[in-house]
């Protein structure tokens, strides 16, 4: 399927300057891609077409002239290049907010507040996935608590439900394959949606904000179930190095094999609508990556 744009064509009036800074500063909160100079696009959807309308009324208010377009046909963009294009700007915009947070020692609520309110406005313009938005999601929801112990008691039982997020990427595919790998074989897993699902007393969580297996620290959560079991498999460190680096994104452990990794795993989350399917593909990948550095180990 085709996808649909909404295309912004304007031309702004040379004097007063401020009105080029304000639509360049709007543009840029609404998440639009630079076509060209004065063409922007956003996907096709009703949010995206209601912020181009305001926009376009406040650009004919200041005495500019702009057009809006809806077409399924950009000629001259590749396939790809401008949904890559949102994705990298959204990414960079994510790095950005995790670095502040990192840098706060004591955090005050009004520190709390705002990050917040960053991240909820970067998601709103993040229409392409960008992969930085699980970072930024775990360092701001985890300013101000404590990480939730899992009960022993729950994760001694067999056969019992997982629960994670919606929309499994690298973490949650990894971590999906290690359980039913070393710790639970008879698992099965729910996705759950929304910013605080209620978990049932007999299920286990993980990869969530609200405690269960999740982030602690600067471990990702493959690298929490790694330690809380004892796994000291030596090709599970190396996974483990390769998944903390495509999901925190801090180059700790630098393997020459995570681009490629990482490629794979892109590749599975966009083609793989599925969360249930998302994991039986990662299983293989990471089957078969355990396999190769099995024997690179030996």
């Amino acid at each position: 399927m085709k996808s649909r744009w909404l295309v912004l064509i304007h031309q702004l009036p040379p004097k007063p300057d401020y009105v080029r800074v304000k639509v360049r500063r709007k543009l840029q909160r609404i998440g639009a891609v630079a076509l060209k100079n004065s063409v922007y696009v956003l996907p096709s959807v009703d949010e995206a077409l209601e912020d181009f309308q305001w926009l376009r009324r406040e650009i004919t208010a200041e005495g500019g002239e702009a057009m809006l377009l809806d077409s399924d046909f950009l000629e001259g963009v590749p396939n790809g290049v401008l949904e890559q294009m949102g994705r990298e700007e959204r990414d960079r915009e994510y790095r950005e907010l995790v670095d502040s947070v990192n840098g706060l020692t004591t955090p005050s609520e009004a520190d709390i507040a705002r990050l917040r309110r960053q991240l909820a406005e970067i998601v709103r313009r993040d229409y392409f996935g960008a992969s930085g938005r699980d970072a930024a999601e775990f360092a701001v929801r985890s300013l101000g608590r404590e990480p939730v112990a899992v009960a022993e008691t729950a994760v001694a039982r067999k056969g019992a439900t997982w629960v994670t997020r919606a929309g499994i990427k690298v973490d949650r595919m990894a971590s999906a394959w290690l359980i039913r790998r070393w710790i639970d074989q008879d698992a099965t897993f729910r996705f759950a949606t929304g910013d605080h699902p209620v978990i049932a007393s007999d299920e286990i969580s993980f990869d969530m904000f609200d405690g269960g297996f999740t982030h602690i620290g600067d471990r990702c959560t493959f690298e929490v179930l790694i330690h809380h079991f004892s796994l000291s498999d030596p090709a599970l460190t190396v996974i483990a190095e390769v998944v903390h680096d495509i999901d925190v994104k801090d180059e700790k452990f630098a393997r020459p094999e995570t681009d490629g990794i990482a490629a794979l795993i892109d590749g599975i989350v966009r083609t793989v609508p599925d969360d249930n399917d998302r994991i039986e593909a990662g299983a293989q990948l990471f089957e078969r990556l355990y396999a190769a550095f099995s024997r690179s180990a030996a």
